[in-house]
């Protein structure tokens, strides 16, 4: 199925470009360690990002300069069927390729650990680098692992991945403790003290909910986009949206198409049936995952997003939460699919230019790109500097508190 995009008006990308130069973009969610990880076996030789990876990957060097990238979250994510210590090595391997990657392209990519460091990172012409850990399976149950992650430059984590923890719901599995039990909000106290954002991407709407009523900082949604556009568990509820102005948090707009295109959802239950025949997950990007995608959507078309598809929900998400919290957070690199017009990390600008036409004020585009991103991360420093004068790090285990 081909799916034309309409022609961007020059004029509309001349000035998204323009505003880009000044508030670039922060993605809140770009899974290439995990795609390094997949292909490549973290061997930065063979997949060396400062060419262009285009067929390979959805990100390089090239492209987010090209895409106006100035802040990127990395996930540090493994898949949630990893259990235990055996996740917790998986994801301290994700954060060292991350600093490989840093010290490989040093031009390029600076770590950045604080809002003011994002914007030093700014001025420098460097993107500026930071680490998000993806599903509370990363920290197997420990406080402690949680602070040792916020040491090494972890600065969000997302409470569950696709299962459910022993102390979270996540949106896509049978509910079991109906959102947080007593140690999940021992983990978001935690989290809170020592600055790490909570990010409720991936968990179920009790989750969220029990996580706003709990929290002293703002939250992210670091890849979620309107339920009230696309009906999936995984995106956002308004009575979620409509709260987040008084907590301060930011719902970053997500590109993947089964999460923003309802016409999408069915095909990709389809879709991931197909995979598992094949002996093969379905979040699997390598290029023999691929062909089998590729065959199956020659033989079932896919429906397909746009940028315009992506656009109706930040319409959406400004009007349900304002324009102060919602941000974007692509997934790149963590979903076979993307939409039309936004391949790769090189698109943005077209969201932007679409954004433009639509007659959002360049002001406001500015705080989607930049501003929101970087005032979230400086609220939860914040909160962190007050916690830290007033309790000492929690020692709470799983069993003392759920038993």
């Amino acid at each position: 199925m081909t799916v034309p995009v309409p022609a961007v008006e020059p004029d509309h990308l001349a000035a998204a470009r323009a505003l880009l130069a000044d508030a670039p973009v922060v993605d809140g969610h770009n899974d290439l360690p995990w795609a390094l990880r997949e292909n490549v076996r973290y061997d930065l030789d063979r997949l060396d990002i400062a060419g262009d990876l285009s067929g390979h990957l959805h990100t390089d060097l090239p492209r987010l300069r090209r895409g106006g990238v100035g802040g990127q979250f990395w996930s540090v994510y493994v898949r949630s069927d990893m259990a235990g210590d055996d996740a917790v090595s998986a994801t301290l391997e994700q954060i060292d390729v991350v600093g490989r990657l840093l010290a490989r392209y040093p031009d390029h990519l600076v770590r950045a650990l604080t809002a003011d460091e994002m914007e030093d990172a700014r001025r420098q012409g460097r993107i500026a680098s930071l680490m998000g850990a993806e599903g509370g399976h990363s920290i197997n149950n420990s406080l402690a692992t949680l602070r040792a992650l916020h040491t090494l430059g972890v600065r969000y984590m997302t409470l569950t991945h696709n299962d459910n923890v022993r102390w979270a719901d996540s949106a896509t599995d049978t509910p079991s403790v109906g959102g947080l039990s007593a140690f999940g909000r021992e983990v978001v106290h935690e989290m809170n003290r020592v600055g790490m954002l909570v990010d409720l991407s991936h968990v179920a709407a009790t989750t969220m909910r029990d996580a706003l009523d709990t929290t002293a900082a703002p939250v992210i949604f670091s890849h979620s986009s309107a339920r009230a556009i696309c009906d999936h568990p995984r995106n956002i509820p308004d009575d979620v949206l409509e709260r987040l102005p008084a907590n301060g948090g930011v719902a970053m707009a997500t590109f993947v198409p089964k999460f923003i295109l309802p016409a999408a959802v069915a095909w990709t239950r389809e879709a991931d049936a197909n995979m598992l025949a094949h002996g093969l997950h379905p979040l699997d990007t390598t290029a023999d995952a691929m062909r089998v995608h590729e065959d199956f959507e020659a033989a079932h078309p896919r429906p397909v997003a746009t940028v315009a598809t992506v656009a109706d929900h930040l319409d959406h998400m400004r009007e349900a939460a304002g324009v102060d919290h919602i941000g974007i957070g692509g997934d790149f690199d963590g979903t076979a699919f993307t939409p039309r017009g936004l391949e790769d990390v090189a698109g943005y600008p077209n969201l932007i230019a679409e954004l433009l036409a639509r007659k959002w004020s360049t002001a406001d585009v500015s705080k989607v790109t930049w501003g929101n991103a970087v005032r979230v991360l400086r609220a939860a420093e914040d909160v962190s500097r007050t916690l830290r004068t007033e309790r000492p790090p929690s020692q709470a285990t799983i069993t003392d508190l759920d038993g």
